[in-house]
């Protein structure tokens, strides 16, 4: 079993456990129930938030405890957050509908002919007070998205957005202050 033979017994096991959790997550259908779910494996989430059918890969990583949500934070529908590093968003964060949170780069498995131009990297990703993401956005790695910051729906952001600040397009550039 190659997987076996890339990362170990006890990575695969861990996989097979966060698995079968992230399964029981899918049966939690009603927002309250998959907000006291994510929090009993370890997710702080606040007052007021509120997750719509949100869904995670890479559990086994950094997992549940790498997931940080402020108050009056809102998540869309059908986005997909990668858990292998930090994901935190501080307080009245809003995160429209099928946006992508990438944590992680890697290209495949050790020895892949790629691995040496794009190195597996990993990087948390911060959402500042009031931020707002437009729907079917993708975040990369280490990105910070400013106070206030506006990212219009379809970009593609790759860098740090500034506060207050509108960016949008692929890559995303600053557009114009805004506030």
């Amino acid at each position: 079993m190659r997987v076996v033979d890339e990362i170990g017994l006890k990575k695969t096991s861990k996989f097979v456990v966060y698995s079968f959790l992230e399964i029981i997550y899918h049966f939690c259908f009603l927002p309250p129930l998959r907000k006291l779910f994510l929090i009993l494996l370890g997710a702080r989430i606040g007052k007021h938030s509120i997750l719509m059918s949100v869904k995670f890969f890479n559990w086994h990583h950094k997992g549940l405890t790498g997931f940080k949500i402020g108050n009056e934070c809102f998540i869309g529908d059908e986005t997909l957050i990668d858990l292998y590093d930090q994901v935190i968003l501080e307080d009245q964060v809003t995160i429209a509908q099928r946006v992508t949170i990438l944590t992680h780069l890697n290209v495949g498995y050790h020895g892949h002919p790629l691995q040496k131009a794009f190195p597996r990297r990993t990087q948390p990703i911060l959402f500042k007070t009031g931020s707002v993401i437009g729907a079917c956005t993708t975040i990369l790695p280490g990105v910070t998205i400013g106070e206030k910051a506006f990212v219009a729906a379809g970009s593609v952001v790759t860098k740090d957005v500034p506060a207050n600040s509108l960016v949008a397009g692929i890559p995303a550039k600053k557009i114009r202050q805004i506030g």
